[in-house]
């Protein structure tokens, strides 16, 4: 057994999971990872080879959002859980509960199952999307102490509900049933950086499609970013850290528009400068796009609206130093083309 003890990663062929692990490997722990399907271990074990030489640290077991079957398997003898796992679809889907429900559900299967198995803490992925949307745009950076409200359904998505509801549903389960469980959320903005694999979260979409030339210009789309590295380095501070305990922290660095974003592309790829466009699209020209496109029309209520994060609490309370917006905007670009993504 590692000196360190063991962890809990849940969903570990995800994006962010796959840095989490990296970093708990290389800091000494043992790492238990789920996936729904053990046929993925081959594949995902040699992505994260990419980023961390293994080596007998990691473990996989069949666990699913959906079910309550392999969790308390998975969690028994260890210290701490990282539940990362939750849906992030690249369109919206037919129905809330596609989302929801795994969302949700799992996270309070994954709380159950720490809180019998005797966890100290578990650290939550949750996201930005639970903190700044349903009361529109506003000038000052939104903090930890601001809740989305999700009933707003003309200022949210199914996702930013999803994350919302999962979140609300596991500080009020904690209330009343977490005993001596600890539990601390981490909530990223769009989560950028390197790319490991063919196989990426659909943030990581926005650097693809401007580097492709895939848009005429740049919608009036905005976001805090965040290294998806800084992203795993926070959900271990948050995991160890004794004032850590029933907090939850923004993970941003920098408000960006999607204009800002290919500035910062096409300044450093000049080569590629041609095909990334920095012009801002007109309202009216995506609204016309939206008749025709479900993916934009199911996003036009963020045309327009800032939403930025302060990261004030992280840094201040655990010492969190993050890389700026415009390293993980060219990590992501070099990556993507090193792999041929584009």
């Amino acid at each position: 057994m590692s000196e360190r003890g063991v962890v809990l990663l849940t969903g570990g062929s995800g994006y962010i999971a796959g840095f989490c692990i990296a970093h708990l490997v290389r800091e000494g722990w043992r790492v238990r990872t789920t996936v729904r399907s053990l046929s993925r271990e081959a594949e995902v074990r040699a992505s994260l080879g990419t980023l961390v030489d293994l080596g007998d640290r990691l473990s996989f077991h069949a666990a699913d959002l959906r079910g309550d079957a392999g969790w308390a398997e998975a969690v028994a003898g260890c210290q701490y859980v990282q539940h990362v796992a939750s849906p992030l679809p690249s369109s919206d889907p037919k129905s809330d509960d596609e989302l929801v429900v795994p969302a949700r559900d799992g996270a309070l299967r994954v709380l159950k199952a720490a809180r019998d198995a005797g966890v100290k803490r578990v650290v939550m992925t949750a996201s930005v999307a639970c903190i700044a949307y349903g009361r529109g745009g506003r000038a000052t950076p939104h903090t930890e102490a601001d809740w989305s409200d999700e009933t707003n359904l003309k200022d949210t998505g199914p996702y930013e509900r999803s994350k919302t509801i999962a979140e609300r549903a596991a500080w009020d389960w904690m209330k009343r049933e977490g005993g001596a469980l600890e539990l601390t959320t981490v909530n990223p903005g769009a989560v950028l950086g390197p790319v490991f694999g063919k196989d990426f979260s659909a943030s990581l979409e926005i650097v693809k499609l401007i580097l492709q030339g895939a848009l005429p210009g740049c919608p009036r789309f905005g976001f805090p970013i965040v290294d998806v590295r800084d992203v795993a380095d926070l959900h271990y501070r948050a995991m160890l850290a004794p004032n850590a305990a029933g907090e939850r922290y923004i993970a941003a660095n920098g408000y960006f528009w999607m204009k800002d974003v290919a500035n910062v592309l096409k300044a450093g790829l000049p080569e590629r400068a041609k095909k990334i466009p920095t012009s801002e699209l007109p309202d009216l020209m995506l609204r016309l796009a939206a008749l025709f496109d479900p993916i934009v029309r199911g996003r036009l209520f963020e045309l327009g609206k800032r939403r930025d994060a302060s990261p004030e609490k992280a840094k201040t309370q655990l010492d969190w130093s993050p890389r700026s917006g415009e390293e993980a905007i060219m990590a992501t670009a070099k990556d993507m083309i090193a792999l041929k993504i584009v």
